[in-house]
């Protein structure tokens, strides 16, 4: 379970890892992550970005002009599997990670 209360303190070095975890962990398993919103509230989404649970989306041609999309590295944008809906979190708002294998 992911305590609050230490990542506090966390450096940006750590906050990386945690992220570059939780991707990782997103792309192999269902994940129910507790989060608090923007609004203060807490909320439970059970997530994933398994490439075999996500929509099928089309391939849009892009503009000749067209820039590269910057990632953003505050929230992760993930697919939220009762909703059926992309859905994101901040990830320093991230209380509660529970992971469901197999």
């Amino acid at each position: 379970m992911l305590d609050n209360t230490k990542t506090a303190d966390w450096t940006e070095t750590e906050w990386d890892a945690f992220t570059t975890w939780l991707k990782g962990m997103l792309h192999s398993d269902k994940v129910e992550v507790t989060f608090i919103k923007a609004d203060g509230s807490e909320r439970v989404m059970n997530c994933t970005l398994q490439p075999e649970l996500l929509p099928k989306v089309e391939k849009k041609e892009l503009a000749e002009d067209a820039k590269p999309r910057k990632e953003n590295t505050t929230s992760m944008r993930v697919f939220d599997l009762d909703l059926q809906e992309w859905r994101s979190f901040t990830i320093k708002k991230v209380k509660k990670i529970q992971v469901t294998i197999g």
